[in-house]
């Protein structure tokens, strides 16, 4: 089952007992992140590689990543309703044998080549992602001292931020690097026999995948995950008749700066590699611009690991809020400049985008009481703004690509907003804590 929540306080020493016995499992949960991430981000270097073997437009690009994650908001909902019904571990195995399966309809899609069904088995592979997702975000969020849930969740996420950092390489070399787009100069026309075999170039890379998460769902299935206690699950079931989640405002502003956040990171990440393999950019093949793909997702790692640590000290709110203003001029940057002034500075918006997402998640918790867990799933399901880069593929498609970064530069400004005024909770409620079994 999901973490179960009491708004009573615990006794002291309580969480330092509870942070021993939930280690192994926060550990455990670090690979998962660490695993979704690295396969949300090959799409990064699959994406310019489909534009190719498919004779994509940006918008149609873009559909791809937008297909993705319709699949947070169309399946949040009923993996909240699974893992009621089956259980939290069990969830997470049925999580990564769903991803695992798409990875195999992936490789389906590459032998026949079928856009279609590359459509629909990442939407597989996205809808897997998602069961982990609702899950794994608030049980981390709610381990330990609520004061520091900011600082721990972006430490976990820093394992996530490791994978997508690894992942453009994996891309780059087994994807791109064994592709004839991948490797060609800019505008080189493909024939049909090299799109045949540019398209086939992405079965090793899945079955790769798919072997890793059969490992891990079997990994998972039998470590000893401790099992919550149903008991507080009933209390909390009774107190949640009686509250609204509508009248906390640090959750009804945060579901959108989720949503909004989306839009500006995946919008960068689909775009990199095209919008430095320009001539007036880095003039680069799409596999080197895969490669320094590699620093933008490296940069979200160092700053999860800084920020983790920065919000031992500092305000998790005014951490944020400064993460916005640089994210909001490096793009600005990005937008007019041109060579590689413009590329660096759409590297170094993964720097500041690194504390948003969990930032903004234990900002939008936090004093939800037992309300929590409801309110962890609609932040999960604003991770569906992803699916608005559709947005920004359009705009590339009628003003350019580099004007379509304007788009991530007002995305910022809303963090921002989020950060100053509507991460301040109102009719806080105590704050939540994990029980274990008694038996």
């Amino acid at each position: 089952m999901p973490p179960m929540v009491s708004s009573a306080g615990s006794p002291a020493g309580h969480e330092q007992e509870a942070g021993v016995r939930y280690g192994p499992a926060l550990t455990l949960l670090a690979t998962l992140f660490f695993m979704w991430g690295f396969i949300t981000v090959i799409n990064n270097t699959l994406l310019p590689h489909l534009r190719s073997v498919f004779d994509l437009n940006y918008t149609q690009t873009t559909l791809i990543e937008s297909v993705w994650f319709i699949a947070y908001f169309v399946a949040s909902i009923p993996s909240a309703k699974l893992i009621e019904r089956i259980g939290y571990q069990k969830s997470l195995v049925v999580g990564l044998l769903i991803m695992a399966a798409g990875a195999v309809g992936m490789m389906l899609a590459a032998s026949i080549p079928s856009y279609g069904v590359t459509l629909a088995m990442l939407f597989v592979i996205a809808s897997g992602i998602t069961l982990l997702q609702v899950a794994a975000n608030p049980y981390v969020a709610v381990v330990g001292k609520p004061e520091t849930a900011s600082s721990r969740l972006n430490l976990v996420q820093a394992m996530n931020s490791m994978g997508t950092m690894l992942a453009p390489m994996f891309g780059a070399y087994l994807i791109l690097g064994r592709s004839k787009s991948g490797t060609a100069a800019a505008g080189t026309v493909l024939t049909p026999a090299e799109r045949l075999a540019d398209a086939h170039s992405v079965i090793l890379p899945y079955a790769l995948v798919a072997g890793v998460l059969v490992i891990l769902a079997i990994v998972i299935a039998r470590f000893p995950l401790p099992a919550m206690n149903s008991a507080n699950s009933r209390v909390a079931k009774e107190q949640r008749k009686h509250l609204s989640l509508w009248s906390h405002r640090n959750l009804v502003l945060g579901v959108p700066a989720i949503f909004i956040y989306l839009i500006a990171e995946i919008g960068v990440a689909n775009l990199f590699v095209n919008f430095v393999s320009q001539p007036d950019i880095a003039n680069l093949t799409h596999e080197q611009a895969g490669q320094y793909l590699t620093f933008l997702w490296g940069g979200m790692m160092v700053g999860r690991f800084a920020g983790s640590a920065i919000m031992q000290r500092f305000d998790a709110a005014k951490v944020l809020a400064v993460a916005a203003v640089g994210a909001f001029v490096v793009m600005i940057v990005t937008t007019f400049a041109h060579g590689p002034v413009a590329m660096w500075s759409l590297i170094m918006v993964g720097l500041f985008h690194s504390i948003m997402f969990p930032t903004i998640f234990t900002l939008g918790i936090k004093g939800l009481g037992p309300l929590t867990e409801e309110g962890s799933g609609l932040l999960v399901m604003a991770i569906a703004g992803g699916a608005l880069v559709i947005v920004q593929g359009w705009l590339a498609d009628t003003f350019g690509l580099q004007t379509s970064f304007l788009l991530t530069a007002a995305c910022e400004l809303y963090t921002l907003f989020y950060a100053l005024w509507g991460s301040k909770p109102t009719h806080a409620l105590p704050e939540p804590v994990v029980m274990p079994d008694a038996a």
